[in-house]
């Protein structure tokens, strides 16, 4: 039985440096409960890989705003002010990759792929390297991007990617049972799975903690190792990140 009894519990053993593939994109399917108990615990020095980094006070941008986090492997800034501001002063070192770029990257990570070749990013800065990393408190580029190998198949140019593995991987779901085993409700399902795949301890919280139809699992438990239940008020807790209503 993977069930933990709390948050802290859940987290535990996250370390100052450890890599993390955290699920979610913008507010959905993030595995705010987690990242609360990690900020909780204080852990530091973090290199995350995620879609975007939450928002200003939600999901990552939490740890953010703490400064808990040293580097950020993603493919969007977003609305996050705080994220913009620490990697144009050089605070906050950022790879940022197109998306699905990103996604294969975790998906190959857990499927024990290292390295793929794509068109995604072919003739562009992407290809060439220098894509700025970190930036000095001057403004100027500390660190930079490096190449990337390029092969042709049928005389069409691809660049090589290599996969994605961290320590650790923090995702939610809206259903999970005593194994692991998940299932994601709809656009929360986003970078879950593949983040779940590409962590060598997989935390999993779970909205509702049942029995699942094993046609109905979107994640089997083999890639999950801890699973945390919510109360029903942090099932409940899902903000819009934007509200669009008509006047």
């Amino acid at each position: 039985m993977k069930i933990v009894g709390t948050a802290a519990e859940a987290v535990a053993g996250i370390g100052d440096g450890a890599s993390l593939a955290v699920g979610g994109f913008g507010l959905a399917g993030v595995p705010a409960v987690l990242i609360k108990a990690l900020l909780g615990q204080r852990t530091t020095g973090l290199h995350v890989v995620s879609n975007n980094c939450g928002t200003d006070g939600r999901g990552l941008g939490e740890l953010l705003a703490a400064g808990r986090i040293a580097r950020v492997t993603a493919s969007y800034v977003g609305q996050n002010e705080e994220f913009a501001r620490q990697y144009l002063a050089g605070e906050l070192e950022v790879e940022l990759i197109p998306q699905g770029t990103l996604a294969e990257r975790l998906r190959a990570g857990g499927c024990g792929i290292p390295a793929f070749y794509t068109k995604a990013g072919v003739g562009t800065l992407v290809e060439e390297g220098g894509l700025p990393w970190r930036y000095r408190s001057d403004g100027s580029v500390a660190v930079a991007s490096p190449p990337k190998e390029v092969r042709k198949f049928d005389g069409v140019p691809y660049i090589l990617e290599h996969s994605i593995r961290t320590d650790f991987a923090l995702i939610r779901a809206a259903r999970g049972d005593l194994h692991g085993n998940l299932v994601f409700a709809k656009a929360a399902r986003n970078f879950n799975p593949l983040a779940a795949m590409a962590g060598r301890v997989t935390i999993a919280e779970v909205e509702e903690l049942c029995e699942l139809d094993p046609e109905e699992v979107h994640l089997p438990g083999i890639f999950v190792q801890r699973v945390l239940a919510l109360d029903p008020a942090q099932a409940a807790d899902k903000p819009i990140e934007r509200r669009t209503v008509r006047s």
